[in-house]
Order: C-alpha cells, then sequence, then structure tokens
C-alpha cells in the first residue's frame, strides 16, 4: 500500500479495498470510506476552483463533526496546510492567528466571523452545494514534501509558535502508530477530545489513514455519557487525558473496570501520578498506555501497562522513528541517570517554526527538537522527566528539579497532589515553594519534616501552602505561573 505522496490517495485505496466499510459515524451520519473518498475529492476540487492550492495555508475553525474530518482531508487533497483553529477563540484571536500566519481563506461555521480584512468561507448549505458540484476526477497535487498542517504549540497569548509539518513527516507519525502503537484497520476508534488539538486531530487522522472507522463524540459530554458510548459502540481505542481520566475515576467501581472494552486506550498531555496510574490499571482499564510526546515532533515514547515497579515514573521507551538523547549545557549526550535536556528527532518531527527565526533558533538546533523537558534515561533505555527548562528552580546556584520534591510528597499518606515552583527570593535568587492538595488532615510542619528526612537540606521547600485543587489547563498540565502569580518575594 502507497505510504508516500498525498496522504489523502490513502483514502482512494479504501475506497476501492473496502468501499462499504464505515469511515466516520457522528452525528445520525454514517460515511463509508467510499463516499468519504468521493467527498474528499469534491472538498479538495471545489477549494482548487476557489483558487486554493499547494503553499496556501487554511485556517480550519469548526465544531467537531464528521464534516470538520472530511474537510481535513479535503484540504490535504487540495495541498493546502491546515491551520486548526479553536471554536472557542473569540474573533479577535482568530484575526490575529490567522493574520499572523498569512491564511488565505479561513472556514468557519454558520455565523461566525473572523474579521473583515480575512477571507472567509461559513461552511453552510451553500457550500456544500458548491462541493458536490466540483469535478472529482482531476488530477491533485502527489508531493509529500509540502506543508499538510500547521499546528499551534503555545496558546492564543502572544506570538503563536507554529510547526509546518509536511505530508512525508506524517506518513512517518502514522507509521509509528501502525507499529509502536498497533493501530488496526478493523478498529473502531472514539474521538472524545477536540480535534484542534493536536494528538486529538494526529488519532483521528491516523486511524483513517489505516482505514479504522471513527466515532465523533460530541463535544461536551459527562463522563457516563463516554462510559455508555464505548460500551454501546463497541468502541476498541481511544484517547483521553489525564483530566477527564481522573473524572471517569470518581465513578469506577471498585472492583473490575469501567472500560473493560478497549483494547487500547491511550493518555497524554500530562504525567499522571504513579498512584493514580496504578488506581486507572486497576479500575477504569488493563489496557491504559501513557503516550509522550509534543506538537512539533510528534509522539517520542510510551509506557506500557506491563510496566511496573520504578518504570511507572517514566513515560517509557522511544517509539519508532523516533531518536533522542538527553545532553548537557554543551549539548553533549549525558550517561545514563544523569539530568540534562530532551532533545529528538526523526521523520515525524518538524524542523522549524514557520514564521518564527528566533524560536525556531531556540528549539530547533543541528537537526534535534529541543521541546524544553528536563529528563535523564535509566540503563534500560527508559526517559524520566523531571521538569521543564523553565520550571527548574535555582536556589542559590543550585540546580532543583521540581518532579523530585513532587514525588516525594506524594509519598506522604496524607498529600493527594502536589507543585513545586520556583518561589522569588532577594537573598538566593529562588526558594522552594510546595502547594499541596491535603488527601488527610496535616500540618506544614509535618511535610517539612518529612522532606527533611528524604531531600537533601538545600531541596527542602521553604514553605508548603495548602490548597483545594492545583489549577490545571485541558490537558491536566498544571498551570504554575497562577500559583506563582500569589507569591511575594522572600
Amino acid at each position: 500500500m502507497k505510504t508516500t505522496g498525498n496522504i489523502a490517495d490513502r483514502l482512494d485505496h479504501f475506497a476501492a479495498m473496502r468501499p462499504d466499510h464505515p469511515a466516520i459515524i457522528g452525528g445520525g451520519r454514517t460515511i463509508s470510506y467510499c463516499d468519504l473518498a468521493d467527498l474528499v475529492r469534491r472538498i479538495g476540487g471545489h477549494l482548487a476552483d476557489r483558487g486554493i492550492g499547494p503553499g496556501d495555508i487554511l485556517g480550519v475553525c469548526l465544531r467537531d463533526t464528521v464534516a470538520h474530518l472530511a474537510l481535513l482531508y479535503g484540504v490535504a487533497r487540495s495541498g493546502a496546510a491546515i491551520l486548526p483553529m479553536d471554536v472557542r477563540w473569540t474573533a479577535e484571536e482568530r484575526n490575529r492567528i490567522a493574520t499572523f500566519f498569512g491564511a488565505k481563506l479561513v472556514l468557519t461555521e454558520p455565523g461566525e466571523t473572523v474579521g473583515d480584512e480575512l477571507n472567509q468561507a461559513q461552511v453552510a448549505d451553500d457550500w456544500w452545494t458548491a462541493v458536490g458540484a466540483a469535478d472529482p476526477d482531476r488530477d491533485f497535487p502527489s508531493d509529500d514534501g509540502h506543508g499538510l498542517v500547521l499546528s499551534l504549540s503555545s496558546g492564543t497569548t502572544g506570538i503563536p509558535k507554529g510547526p509546518m509539518h509536511s505530508h512525508k513527516q506524517m506518513h512517518a507519525r502514522f507509521s509509528t502508530q501502525t507499529i509502536t502503537l498497533g493501530f488496526l484497520d478493523d478498529d473502531r476508534f472514539l474521538s472524545a477530545l477536540p480535534i484542534y488539538f493536536g494528538a486529538g486531530r494526529s488519532f483521528v487522522m491516523g486511524m483513517l489513514y489505516h482505514g479504522a472507522t471513527v466515532m465523533m463524540m460530541g463535544l461536551p459530554y459527562e463522563p457516563q455519557d463516554l462510559v455508555d458510548t464505548i460500551a454501546q459502540e463497541k468502541i476498541t481505542v481511544t484517547l483521553l487525558v489525564p483530566t477527564l481520566l481522573r473524572r471517569l475515576l470518581a465513578i469506577a467501581p471498585q472492583d473490575g473496570h469501567l472500560l473493560p472494552g478497549p483494547r487500547l486506550i491511550f493518555t497524554t498531555g500530562a504525567i499522571l501520578h504513579p498512584d493514580e496510574r496504578d488506581d486507572l490499571l486497576a479500575r477504569v482499564s488493563p489496557n491504559l498506555h501513557n503516550y509522550y510526546g509534543s506538537t512539533e515532533g510528534g509522539g517520542l515514547s510510551v509506557l506500557l501497562p506491563s510496566d511496573r515497579g520504578d518504570a511507572v515514573r517514566s513515560v517509557g521507551r522511544l517509539v519508532h522513528n523516533a531518536e533522542a538523547q538527553v545532553v548537557g549545557e554543551d549539548h553533549a549526550p549525558l550517561p545514563a541517570g544523569e539530568v540534562g535536556r530532551v532533545r529528538y528527532r526523526g521523520g515525524a518531527c518538524a524542523t522549524s517554526f514557520y514564521n518564527d527565526a528566533e524560536a525556531t533558533k531556540e528549539s530547533f538546533q543541528d537537526g534535534w527538537f529541543y521541546p524544553g523537558d528536563l529528563g535523564k534515561f535509566d540503563a534500560e533505555g527508559r526517559l524520566y522527566l523531571v521538569g521543564r527548562v523553565k520550571d527548574m528552580i535555582i536556589r542559590g546556584g543550585i540546580n532543583i528539579y521540581p518532579a523530585e520534591i513532587e514525588q516525594v510528597l506524594l509519598g506522604h499518606d496524607a498529600v493527594r497532589d502536589v507543585a513545586a515552583v520556583a518561589w522569588p527570593s532577594r537573598e538566593l535568587g529562588e526558594e522552594v515553594a510546595a502547594f499541596v492538595v491535603a488527601a488527610a488532615p496535616v500540618e506544614e510542619g509535618d511535610l517539612l519534616t518529612y522532606c527533611r528526612e528524604n531531600l537533601a537540606r538545600y531541596k527542602v521547600p521553604r514553605g508548603v501552602f495548602f490548597v483545594d485543587a492545583l489549577p490545571r489547563n485541558g490537558f491536566g498540565k498544571v498551570l504554575k505561573k497562577d500559583l506563582l502569580a500569589g507569591l511575594e518575594p522572600v
């Protein structure tokens, strides 16, 4: 089967080999591979008729529907590059992002706007009428080196960073999904995350690339709705973020599994605490896989359900198509056990940020991508993350890794959750502050004593602050800036 050229060629393959197999299900519709391939060609043809083609950037600002997923492949078919845009953004945010990246056209929901100066098309009935009238039998771009998707790797404030991925790089990502993750053409995948996000989009597009069936889950939904849908639709694979998994734990049985059906459940976006992971494997699914990667580089490593013991504190071993190192300040590789900056490369990894030379210079060096993580390898090749470069605490010139302090405090029976952050200090530059969510009554002094017993003196927090919950983003990452906002220098 062809694994080069335009990724939409794969839909033509499955249209010929299994025309009646369901490709996308959602909103009361089921689209077969035969119908999907034809629809994608007509979308690509309509875009070409509007002057959209290779080298152009097309903003996609749509709700998660069958049409949205078909349009992603339609843009790919035309040769243009997808600029994913969040429907929750304001018109001002949409305008700013589309303008910065030079979008030639922005597709929106009916009634939505992106600004008077931008070329916009509302995806309504007249749009689909024009798509249906387009000629699907024409020559489309087949070069796999041109841009396919321009993903934003930061928020909508300030200057966004966007790595451009080519068709060739996405072929490599989808190859990893087959070889390492085990995607099959008879899988039924539940799309339960916004496909604006990199991982959500990569998984749904990857499932179609492999000839599987994608079921669109309407957003938002309640945890029990997710559980019921997985059972009723006989879902075999899904991708969930830690925040959602924690909500599932709240309704999971004490004996048995809440989701016994899927053979593969992936989680990404934030690290799960070892105790949380054990609880999820025991009560939610025995087939939970932790997947670590980035928007820029794709997947890097996977922690398997069979990984236990000390390995549960890692993010697993490297996936197919990825090469990684931990390096020092001189960019020389460090031996196993030593902490340094993580860098990686491979066929799936971008090589620059679009229209941002300064950010490119910082994150892409000598063919390597630096995601900003600090980590170490063990002797068995597992990668352990100890924090972010920007989150590292430097107390009196000594580097302190927040993850080490957090893991120690999580070992205390009275601690449910914790985040260690840099506390501005007039004397030492930075001190350590620990924000703790308590699982049982406990005093600050008790936790500081526990730290003194388990940490070097210079790593012991200057203070412990009790909070009801840690602020997190949609993927479950702790928003340490929000915690820092309440701290005065000491």
